[in-house]
């Protein structure tokens, strides 16, 4: 039978290694580490499952910006199930703002012409909610000349 003895920089561990069997304590520093992995990643598994479970339908909030034309418009959507908020700001003339709910604008969310600052506010705690559904902010520059616009729609948890 012949014998050799090696050493893993990794563990500082000697083992022997025999032609005829398994190598003496073989992998035991292995089982050991695949054990912990197998731990962590069941354990981060359980933590991204509640995220998901936690998150709902509306994850992230809606956004957009850049520059439009004359006549243009640019919408945002996302699903709302209690309270739904939208800011929307825009240079120079302005733009026309406006809150959806399932197609139809909703009362009083719509900027009276053209403006530089708008916000929608609609919660069911203050009793403006609508319902739960499909909500779209939209914003169309009506005015004669290029208009910068931000506008971002925020609903449920992302609302503070």
């Amino acid at each position: 039978m012949t014998t050799s003895t090696s050493t893993f920089a990794s563990t500082s561990a000697t083992r022997q290694v025999s032609a005829s069997g398994p190598a003496v304590g073989a992998g035991r520093g292995r089982r050991r580490r695949g054990g912990r992995v197998t731990a962590y990643v069941s354990a981060a598994a359980v933590c991204a499952a509640a995220l998901l479970a936690a998150a709902g339908p509306a994850s992230a909030s809606q956004f957009f910006g850049g520059t439009l034309h004359p006549g243009e418009q640019r919408c945002v959507q996302q699903y709302a199930g209690y309270q739904v908020r939208a800011d929307g700001k825009a240079t120079g003339q302005g733009a026309k703002f406006k809150l959806q709910y399932n197609g139809v604008t909703v009362p009083g969310t719509g900027s009276p012409g053209l403006v530089t600052n708008w916000a929608a506010d609609l919660r069911s705690s203050w009793g403006n909610f609508p319902g739960a559904g499909y909500y779209t902010a939209c914003v169309t520059n009506n005015g004669t000349a290029d208009t910068n616009v931000r506008l971002e729609l925020k609903t449920d948890g992302e609302v503070f």
